[in-house]
């Protein structure tokens, strides 16, 4: 979906939460040289893969997503990581492959990976395995047109010529006759129309709110008004720190932690159409697409899968693993559902700056949408390794 996922959907800053006795610190980075992947001690059992053999299917499509990330040449600069090899994941990914493939049960399956696998968990919020919190993102289904007029003013740009990115996708700043001369403009510049007249306008959409989404989020399909479709994917990014606006409606009492969503953001801007646009541009990130075709693509530039790609700090846990979440789901009803389930590590968090914190795609259209921006919870996250000694 794009380099660097931005992934909240508006209603929680990670780097905001503040530790209390009920109030884990989320946001916390991990000492300096501290491990992000704790191994299994003796008595911490590990988790059951079996059920990923009955949705083997859809399992092996997101695991040869990573499969085909780890033979591209590119791959290996990105270890070790967390003491991992390229060659140990690349053999960890085949051999899970082997395995879905030949075992002739869950159990059986289950039986091979526990045997053939070692287990570690995140560090956590508090570098000792104290836990993770889970959120979702998607990528939404807006209402569009190709030209602005008095219903459609706030459009989604296209990647800048002037924006430098490093060879690993980083941004550097702005460039101007060969020479970098600071940081790109923020939101608030871009809104106020630094590039306006580079014919950079995509798709020009209604509601500043739904722009917001499609930045959060890195991707967005737009409904058109021919009733075609327009699938936009992450391009870049402008370098600032991502701000949850959402974080921002509770520290000043419109919000509480309690009823802060989607659909509460929604409501809030509706009664309050002259405080979003300040609001909005809080948020000094801001992320630029390009036309796609398909389905979005992780930072692993590889399609993501619904419930089975999960976003991370990269600086920490490595690429195309897979993995194995224990969480909560926002349901599209109300409440929360029991999220047991194999993933793979295939997206980056612009919001994810910590072992503390993850985000699972949740898919594509309202329904996505709707969890998406409801899911908000603890559990653990587990990656597993091909043991060393393992042919």
């Amino acid at each position: 979906m794009k380099y660097v996922t931005l992934a909240l959907l508006l209603t929680l800053a990670a780097t905001s939460c503040k530790a209390t006795e009920t109030e884990p610190e989320w946001g916390r980075a991990l000492g300096a040289g501290a491990a992000a992947l704790l191994p299994l001690g003796p008595d911490d059992r590990a988790p059951s893969v079996g059920a990923a053999w009955h949705d083997r299917d859809q399992v092996l499509i997101s695991l040869q997503h990573s499969l085909d990330w780890i033979a591209r040449p590119h791959a290996p600069r990105h270890f070790p990581k967390a003491g991992i090899t390229h060659d140990r994941m690349a053999r960890s990914l085949a051999h899970l492959k082997n395995l879905l493939q030949d075992s002739p049960n869950a159990s059986a399956f289950d039986a091979a990976v526990q045997r053939d696998y070692v287990w570690f968990k995140s560090a956590g919020w508090d570098g000792m395995g104290g836990g993770v919190l889970f959120t979702g993102y998607c990528t939404p289904i807006l209402m569009g047109s190709n030209i602005a007029d008095q219903e459609h003013r706030y459009p989604l740009y296209g990647l800048p010529g002037d924006l430098a990115k490093a060879a690993d996708g980083s941004i550097l700043g702005r460039m101007e006759a060969g020479t970098i001369t600071g940081s790109y403009p923020d939101r608030q510049a871009i809104n106020a129309g630094f590039l306006t007249e580079r014919e950079l306008e995509l798709v020009w959409l209604h509601d500043p709110i739904d722009a917001l989404l499609a930045h959060v989020n890195g991707s967005a399909f737009v409904r058109l008004q021919d009733g075609t479709m327009l699938r936009l994917g992450y391009a870049g990014k402008n370098g600032h720190d991502y701000t949850s606006v959402g974080q921002q409606l509770i520290n000043d009492g419109w919000l509480t932690p309690e009823t802060a969503s989607l659909n509460s953001i929604r409501t809030w801007a509706a009664q309050n159409p002259g405080l979003v646009e300040a609001y909005v541009e809080r948020n000094a990130s801001y992320v630029f697409f390009q036309p796609i075709d398909g389905n979005p693509h992780g930072s692993l530039d590889v399609e993501v899968t619904a419930e089975r790609s999960l976003a991370t700090d990269k600086r920490l846990f490595p690429r195309a693993a897979p993995v194995f979440v224990t969480t909560e789901l926002g349901s599209p009803s109300g409440g929360k559902v029991p999220f047991q389930q194999l993933l793979f590590d295939q997206d980056t968090g612009g919001a994810i700056r910590t072992a503390g914190r993850a985000d699972i795609y949740l898919g594509i259209g309202p329904s996505a949408e709707q969890r998406a921006g409801s899911t908000k919870s603890e559990g653990q996250l587990y990656y597993f390794f091909l043991r060393e000694d393992q042919p």
